[in-house]
């Protein structure tokens, strides 16, 4: 019988999988990723993804985990797939640098560094949209 970490191996590399074929071909989704990611480190004032996890305390990575549950099941529930979908792999990376499977853990490697990627994206994003608006204001 599988265990819930065989269980949680399997969803994460089937995850990665996906990413890793969509990862440029879906800027939505990306966009999603980043800008999510983006607003939790900033509540925190952490300056990297990793970082924000590694301050999680037990409590609070749980809360998180069950906020990210509540949310990205009421953004699938309203169609919101892309939203639902950066839900679920900013919750894969939070629960992945909790394992101790060694195939596990150099995948989030990987993972933490796309979503690294999708936030420098994310906020370039902003901030050439600002510029532009401050250039037709201004």
């Amino acid at each position: 019988m599988p265990t819930t970490e065989d269980d949680f191996k399997q969803r994460f590399v089937a995850m990665m999988t996906d990413l890793g074929k969509g990862h440029k071909s879906d800027p939505e989704a990306m966009f999603n990723i980043g800008s999510l990611a983006v607003r939790l480190m900033d509540k925190s004032e952490a300056k990297s993804w990793r970082t924000f996890k590694s301050q999680l305390q037990p409590v609070q990575r749980e809360l998180l985990l069950a906020d990210f549950k509540k949310n990205g099941n009421a953004f699938y529930a309203k169609g919101k797939v892309k939203h639902a979908y950066a839900v679920q792999v900013l919750a894969m990376s939070v629960i992945a640098s909790t394992q101790s499977d060694a195939v596990v853990l150099k995948g989030v490697g990987v993972l933490d560094k796309l979503i690294g990627s999708y936030i420098t994206a994310y906020r370039k994003a902003v901030a050439m949209t600002k510029a532009e608006a401050q250039a037709k204001a201004g």
